[in-house]
């Protein structure tokens, strides 16, 4: 005989999504709401007076080519991340899913560098390439070959397309091990018994099968590479050298915390979002497609 839970109150279900609903509106809805208010709005140098323009902020951001520049900065840098992040995850997945001696110990610390600050991992990053202190600069200025991020902007758009990549693959890593232990391990030997070669049973099943937590991983990288890079790229570069590394969010903070320019920064976060939106749409409607559940 079945029992079923019967909550009599018809209050009760709404109390209890109260929390989350508050939660939500106070730190998203009302933010958001307030953002694309003020894209429409000027204020003067003191933040006295207040003026109603339309859709001017967007016009000025678009003629402006220092604000073209950065979106293709941007679409450089989340590329990057996005495709050497997973890359990099899937690579160290599939060998720490292997049945070698001392894997639960490879497997904790390839996920160690993810619970690192933003501005933690830089400092590590800057240890590395920085062209007077780091071990990696100066090898590589010692041996001939000119290097300093700090004056070069395609080396300083390696950089943080490196160190911002580096602090996600742990997040990714334990994702696709996840993935990777879900696989049937008999589907894997009936493939070998009938004399498919590993890199042929990577690509034919295991990737498929994975195709779920890649298309996953993929929102979930757009997303950090657009937003959660601040803190890497403001502790690297601060968006230099001459603006070489400026992203569409870094961009947003220096209008509206530096330069106090509040309109062109809500109008520059509402670009953002609806950029991001319809990234996350296009994957959903296309890629998902390929997806195999």
């Amino acid at each position: 005989m079945d029992r079923k839970v019967v909550f009599n109150q018809k209050l009760l279900p709404y109390l209890l999504l109260l929390p989350q609903m508050a939660i939500t509106i106070v730190f998203f809805f009302w933010p958001a709401g307030q953002a694309v208010w003020f894209a429409f709005l000027r204020q003067d140098a003191f933040g006295i007076r207040t003026t109603f323009v339309g859709f001017e902020n967007f016009q000025d951001l678009f003629a402006d080519p220092l604000y073209l520049d950065t979106i293709r900065n941007t679409a450089v840098f989340s590329t990057g991340v996005t495709v050497i992040a997973l890359a990099v995850a899937l690579l160290l997945a599939v060998l720490a899913d292997k049945q070698i001696k001392g894997a639960g110990g490879y497997r904790t610390l390839l996920i160690w560098p993810y619970a690192i600050a933003p501005a933690i991992a830089a400092v590590l990053w800057i240890f590395l390439f920085h062209p007077s202190i780091g071990l990696i600069g100066r090898a590589l200025n010692d041996a001939g070959l000119p290097f300093d991020y700090k004056l070069n902007g395609n080396q300083a758009m390696l950089v943080v397309i490196l160190a911002s990549a580096w602090k996600q693959v742990s997040y990714n890593f334990i994702f696709f091990l996840a993935g990777l232990q879900s696989i049937p391990k008999a589907v894997l030997e009936a493939a070998a018994i009938d004399g498919a070669r590993a890199t042929r049973r990577f690509w034919t099943i295991i990737f498929p099968l994975l195709s779920p937590t890649t298309f996953f991983l993929l929102v979930v990288n757009l997303v950090y590479a657009f937003f959660d890079t601040f803190g890497v790229i403001d502790a690297l570069t601060k968006g230099g050298p001459a603006k070489a590394t400026e992203t569409l969010i870094y961009r947003a903070y220096v209008d509206g915390r530096v330069n106090l320019d509040l309109g062109s920064s809500s109008a520059q976060s509402v670009v953002l979002m609806i950029v991001v939106i319809l990234l996350t749409a296009i994957q959903f409607r296309y890629v998902e497609r390929r997806v195999h559940y």
